[in-house]
């Protein structure tokens, strides 16, 4: 029997698109775009969960724990198109068992998903650009503030549109 895997993410292009490469691939895949949709879903086991960091309103880290109660899977990783040092971290400490930055490559999450155990980060021999430090440095501040968009500006001393500028870039950080 297929493993099972639940894609919870809010931006239907992308839920559609992984949802036909994992069934190629021979997955049973089970879809989830809103909070609703999710909550609707059976208690059933679980393989696998992919789940959008940024998932509507919901900060996807604030799911990853009762994700793997509910469903119990060997994998939960996390999607984002915002990666950063501090925020892999927080989701590893939280539960998820990888983190990915999103485009993802169908054999990159083929290879996750087909790994049971916890693999080690790769280790870039290249220091981080400017940029890349930079961003790092905000999303740390943002962990810190819990995602508070005028706290985080105030704690970095630059004006909240600042930020949200800075924010609406895409990650300088290379994956």
């Amino acid at each position: 029997m297929a493993d099972t895997v639940l894609i919870i993410d809010d931006d239907i292009n992308l839920l559609q698109a992984l949802s036909s490469r994992l069934e190629r691939a021979g997955y049973q895949v089970v879809t989830a775009a809103t909070k609703a949709e999710l909550d609707m879903q059976p208690c059933a086991q679980v393989d696998h969960i992919l789940l959008d960091l940024k998932f509507g309103e919901t900060n996807g880290l604030e799911l990853i724990k009762p994700l793997k109660m509910r469903f119990n899977p060997k994998n939960l990783v996390i999607l984002t198109g915002y990666a950063s040092i501090a925020t892999s971290v927080a989701a590893i400490k939280a539960g998820a068992t990888d983190y990915l930055a999103k485009p993802i490559q169908t054999q990159v999450l083929l290879q996750t998903l087909a790994t049971d155990e916890e693999l080690p980060p790769e280790l870039s021999d290249q220091p981080l650009t400017p940029a890349q430090l930079e961003w790092e440095h905000i999303q740390r501040v943002m962990q810190e503030h819990q995602g508070n968009i005028s706290a985080t500006a105030r704690a970095l001393g630059m004006h909240r549109r600042t930020l949200q500028r800075k924010l609406s870039k895409h990650s300088p950080i290379k994956q």
